[in-house]
């Protein structure tokens, strides 16, 4: 099989994809998969995001993890870490979501937005300060007249 034609196939099935309809999204997701072997990491991160998108966290989690243990293309990869980090977030596995998350804040391709849900995981976990921190400090470069300022004060800000 080409992997190219799976890969662009996947992303057209997101493109169209609506969690109104989640008959519908399984039914188109299905096949796709199905080309797959059960254990293969592409397959098992689409599923996981499809889960998650459906507000299905529980089934997601133990998906995303297998994907990322079967080895993940680096795209997916990093997709699955902000993901798994997102999703262990709102069932409630904070701790677990911070450690996954810190471990890319410094990815340039990812750092953003794994800085900015770890951001809300410190937030859950009532460290405002740290939470704002790292906001500010990220939103800090883009501030032209007051950016230096932004930085001083994210750098204030304890617990």
């Amino acid at each position: 099989m080409d992997e190219a034609t799976w890969d662009e196939r996947i992303a057209a099935f997101w493109a169209d994809a609506d969690d109104e309809r989640p008959d519908a999204m399984w039914a188109a997701l299905e096949p796709l998969l199905a080309e797959r072997a059960a254990d293969d990491a592409a397959a098992l991160f689409e599923r996981a995001s499809l889960h998650d998108m459906l507000g299905e966290e529980q089934q997601a989690v133990p998906l995303y993890q297998r994907a990322i243990a079967a080895g993940l293309d680096a795209e997916r990869d990093g997709f699955a870490v902000i993901q798994l980090g997102s999703t262990l977030r709102n069932v409630g596995r904070l701790e677990e979501a911070a450690e996954l998350l810190q471990t890319r804040v410094d990815d340039p391709s990812l750092g953003a937005a794994a800085r900015a849900f770890l951001a809300l995981t410190r937030h859950d976990q009532g460290r405002h300060a740290e939470a704002l921190r790292l906001v500010l400090t990220d939103h800090a470069p883009h501030v032209p007249l007051y950016g230096r300022a932004l930085a001083e004060y994210a750098g204030l800000l304890t617990d």
